[in-house]
């Protein structure tokens, strides 16, 4: 299930807060890694050669 995008919002506060705590921004960032598109980038792709 993708996190949604309060969640998500959230989550990004937390980690940019000096004040949070490791134990939260772990717990952020996890559920930053469950947010669907935030962070995939695109495939690089081959170029041909001639």
């Amino acid at each position: 299930m993708a996190t949604g995008k309060k969640a998500a919002s959230d989550a990004a506060k937390i980690l940019r807060d000096s004040k949070s705590s490791k134990k939260e921004k772990e717990v952020a960032a996890s559920d930053l890694s469950g947010r669907r598109g935030a962070t995939t980038a695109k495939p690089k792709t081959k170029t041909k050669s001639r």
